[in-house]
């Protein structure tokens, strides 16, 4: 949570929304692999752009954008050149028109990859965890590039132009509810046409890395991690597995669906065990690479959230899972019944934080239920809004040179939930000195398992405190009772 001011002021109608916002700002998975197809689509990218590497080029500017939006560029200079040996590989293919990409990792936790006409290909550092091997990540970025080389993107455009033209001649001719219904047509049109795209670029994608001489089982073994990714995103929130809850808008193809197409394609090149894997190389290039939370943006460690930089933590009530973004700390609780959400503002030193309270950033809000208090030596605010079916208790408190906003959102907000939220509100305090350097960054690490090994023992080794062996089971590829080889290499978190 970096706490950039311009991101968190919040309209007068955002507050009603705060639960279901908190939920959709959670799942944050990546736009062009998400198997759900509901989390927040990219930022548009230009249909072309030129190959230069001048400063003021769109290109250039597109580039800073995407990475700023991101959370920054993660430097690790041995998977950057491992990265840009396979699309060197994949450069060479017939499907990739002989155009050159290059590579830049991006600072998040989430599982994202995106390519620009420029040549830019971006994977975030939550996706190189997630894959196991070369074929793995070559799948990834041969599907990117795909989107590139279909043309995908100006495809869309066109369609969705289109789509706007029919809509306000609808309208015009006919009525305003005809556009909406024509308008309505085209959405679910335009959602069938980017599932279409999604597996026409899996299906090419594919084929670039047999083309490369990588396993092209590759893309199916990714695509089910994924999956099982997203499954275990919701489990830890409490919620249903995104495939259990369809949506005929979906931008993208289920996962079950694109792993059983990715395979078919994998089976027109051979039977499995063709081509390069790389497991052990790949190991080797990511070993050591940050998990998790951008440590610039503070630390979620179970209930707790520290921020040695910012200096202050604070912990969540019982039963909250906790997830960091470059916007804010969000938390769930009870299967979304319950959220919250901790963001900042820059708010004058003249100005009361009772008189902020009550002016209207939050709608809702009982004028009668304010009154300034003391947090562990800080000035604070409290107070309790209204929004709908959804009751707030919401405290504001002034920490060095900003305004921190805490909202708790419940549908009941009992006397005994209200007792709760509060006590957690006066968990917010400055971070002792020894606290701060106690805390540190979570690392990939690449360990060898030794006879006897299994995956609740190595999952004891984890510095993670959710479902520690579903979360090995995931990072290697492994299905429930799998059993571990002597001398074979996994994937585990440390701090």
């Amino acid at each position: 949570m970096s706490f950039a001011p311009p991101f968190f002021t919040l309209p007068r109608t955002g507050l009603r929304m705060a639960a279901a916002t908190a939920l959709g700002l959670l799942l944050s998975a990546c736009a062009a692999l998400d198997p759900g197809g509901r989390k927040p689509e990219l930022p548009a990218v230009p249909t072309a752009a030129p190959r230069t590497t001048g400063s003021d080029t769109p290109a250039a500017t597109e580039h800073r954008r995407l990475v700023t939006l991101f959370g920054g560029e993660y430097r690790s200079s041995a998977a950057e050149l491992y990265l840009n040996g396979i699309l060197a590989r994949l450069a060479r293919t017939p499907d990739s028109k002989g155009d050159a990409y290059r590579v830049t990792i991006l600072n998040t936790q989430a599982v994202n990859a995106f390519a620009l006409p420029s040549g830019n290909l971006y994977v975030t550092r939550g996706l190189l965890a997630l894959a196991n091997d070369s074929a793995e990540i070559a799948a990834v970025m041969a599907h990117e590039i795909a989107h590139v080389t279909a043309r995908h993107a100006n495809q869309r455009a066109e369609l969705e132009k289109n789509a706007q033209v029919i809509s306000r001649a609808a309208s015009l001719i006919q009525s305003r509810e005809k556009g909406e219904e024509v308008q309505a047509s085209g959405r679910r049109s335009l959602a069938s046409f980017s599932r279409q795209q999604e597996l026409e670029a899996d299906q090419i994608g594919v084929r670039m890395i047999a083309a490369a001489g990588y396993d092209p089982y590759g893309a199916a073994r990714f695509l089910t991690s994924l999956g099982r990714s997203a499954n275990l995103r919701a489990a830890l929130f409490g919620q249903r597995g995104q495939e259990e809850q369809p949506d005929i808008l979906a931008t993208h193809p289920s996962t079950p669906e694109r792993v059983r197409q990715a395979l078919a394609a994998a089976r027109q090149h051979g039977a499995p065990g063709i081509g390069a894997g790389g497991r052990e190389e790949y190991f080797n290039a990511i070993d050591g690479i940050d998990f998790g939370d951008d440590p610039n943006e503070g630390f979620v460690r179970g209930r707790s959230f520290i921020h040695p930089k910012l200096g202050f933590s604070f912990t969540a009530p019982e039963g909250f899972v906790l997830e960091n973004s470059t916007q804010a700390l969000l938390g769930l609780a009870a299967g979304g019944a319950q959220a919250l959400r901790l963001d900042n503002v820059k708010l004058p030193a003249t100005t009361s934080l009772e008189t902020y309270l009550g002016s209207g950033w939050i709608e809702g809000i009982d004028a009668s239920s304010i009154r300034a208090t003391s947090l562990n030596g800080i000035q604070a605010a409290l107070g309790r809004a209204r929004g709908g079916e959804w009751h707030f208790r919401v405290a504001v408190m002034r920490f060095g040179a900003d305004v921190y906003r805490l909202i708790f959102a419940t549908r009941n907000l009992s006397p005994a939930m209200d007792a709760r939220f509060i006590e957690s509100i006066e968990s917010f305090r400055p971070l002792e000195t020894e606290d701060a350097q106690r805390v540190r960054p979570l690392r990939i690490r690449i360990v060898t398992a030794s006879a006897g090994d299994t995956p609740a023992t190595l999952a004891q080794r984890m510095a993670v405190s959710e479902k520690p062996v579903e979360q090995f089971l995931l990072l290697n590829g492994l299905e429930p009772g799998a059993v571990l080889r002597p001398e074979e290499r996994y994937k585990i978190v440390v701090e």
